[in-house]
């Protein structure tokens, strides 16, 4: 929400404004002398430019930049499952932040600290649930979305529950760890008739959206290469990373966790779908972490325009870099997929430049896409489908890294809704 003019405007301070009793201003001797009429901000005297006593308080309304929440009552309601460092630190505080969502429930194996979170969030205590109990959120009308935040091996069984409790659900990526539990998830969303997203935040971000359109209007000209880099060092004195290294809860190492950023990235950006896939992995010798999962991961990407995009994921090192090479001019997204800070130059022959472009929180962006999705019955545009196709892809850089020898898709995908399109501008 943009502040008063008076205030942009310098005719007022801030102070002015906190010493305000009933409604009237009563610091109105503590404003600069032009303000009150002796002289003018250009040095000379004249009429008043603002009674203050009489019309601070009664300005007309600014143009609001941002749109408002809606009413309380309005808002959808959401049940976070899993309450590690990912949920406590980002999405139930972007809960918060949002227009249209609110939460209203907690599920966790640890009743101490869920009651401990609902203090500090205002949830009821009769709306905490366990593993065990899970399925008794079906009698609670305030849970309208489940947000599925679990090893990734337990995603499809969640969010089939959630769907057999009639509720709609939001699920992190990787969507699932076979292309059979994607498939019984949206199965389950269309027998339940409820809406199934998967959480791909980034396609909601407004440094890649702004990327997306610059390649899809032309203005890198005609694309040529993509390299994208999308790593972190894993830290097993974390709790949050311990189960990463497992394959049996993680599904994979590093491309099952931070390298399906570049992979969908690669997608996002294009606008198109791989045909073939060769790839690498290199695990360090003697380090422990990588006896059941890979490291280093790197994979090579054809598609149909003859695009070659090049990705690099791992588990012992940092990057978060997207690049795309045009005939007219380079754009590099850096970082391209944190938290809360991202950056984009564009590059021609001639000069660099940077658009300016508003941080937003893109936790919030993609849980209201999801509730407005709800409220008036609309699709989502990153949905089950999505998520399968990425799971699908994953297994086969597995295989081509195995194989040794290129993998061909034999099988074909369009994404429903355009990446670069917002929620107000669904197909």
């Amino acid at each position: 929400m943009t502040q008063n003019h008076l205030l942009t405007s310098g005719l007022l301070s801030r102070r002015l404004f906190l010493g305000a009793a009933g409604g009237t201003i009563v610091a109105a001797a503590a404003a600069p002398a032009w303000a009150q009429g002796t002289t003018s901000p250009d040095g000379t005297t004249g009429e008043p430019l603002l009674d203050i006593a009489n019309e601070a308080a009664a300005r007309p309304m600014p143009k609001m930049e941002v749109e408002p929440p809606i009413e309380p009552e309005r808002r959808v309601g959401y049940c976070v499952v899993g309450l590690g460092q990912f949920a406590l630190n980002q999405i139930i505080p972007s809960i918060g932040e949002s227009r249209m969502s609110k939460l209203v429930a907690l599920v966790s194996g640890d009743r101490e600290k869920a009651e401990t979170v609902a203090e500090q969030y205002g949830v009821s205590t009769e709306a905490i649930y366990n593993y065990d109990n899970f399925d008794e959120i079906a009698e609670n009308d305030e849970i309208d979305i489940v947000y599925i935040i679990l090893p990734n091996s337990l995603h499809a069984e969640f969010t089939v529950r959630a769907f057999e409790a009639g509720k709609h659900v939001m699920c992190e990526k990787p969507m699932a760890v076979s292309v059979e539990e994607c498939e019984q998830m949206i199965a389950a969303a269309e027998t339940a008739n409820r809406k199934l997203m998967i959480a791909y935040r980034a396609q909601y971000e407004p440094f890649n959206l702004e990327a997306i359109r610059m390649i899809r209007d032309g203005e890198l000209g005609t694309i040529r290469s993509l390299d994208n880099v999308a790593a972190r060092p894993i830290d097993l004195e974390n709790p949050a990373d311990e189960w990463r290294v497992v394959k049996d809860l993680a599904g994979g190492g590093s491309l099952m966790d931070i390298g399906i950023y570049a992979l969908n990235g690669a997608r996002y950006l294009l606008g198109e779908e791989p045909v073939e896939i060769s790839a690498t992995i290199s695990n360090p010798e003697g380090d422990e972490r990588f006896t059941d999962v890979e490291d280093i991961l790197s994979w090579r990407m054809r598609f149909p325009s003859g695009v070659i995009a090049n990705c690099l994921t791992g588990y012992s090192f940092s990057g978060n870099r997207f690049s795309v090479y045009g005939s007219d001019a380079s754009l590099t997204l850096e970082p391209a997929t944190d938290y809360y800070k991202h950056g984009l130059r564009v590059m021609t022959e001639e000069e660099q430049t940077e658009p300016q472009i508003q941080e937003k929180n893109q936790f919030a962006l993609e849980m209201d896409h999801l509730a407005e999705a709800v409220l008036n019955d609309t699709p989502v545009k990153t949905p089950g489908e999505e998520g399968l196709q990425d799971v699908r892809l994953m297994l086969k850089i597995y295989e081509a890294a195995e194989t040794g020898a290129p993998v061909t898709i034999d099988w074909s995908y369009q994404r429903a809704v355009p990446a670069e399109q917002g929620a107000d501008q669904q197909a």
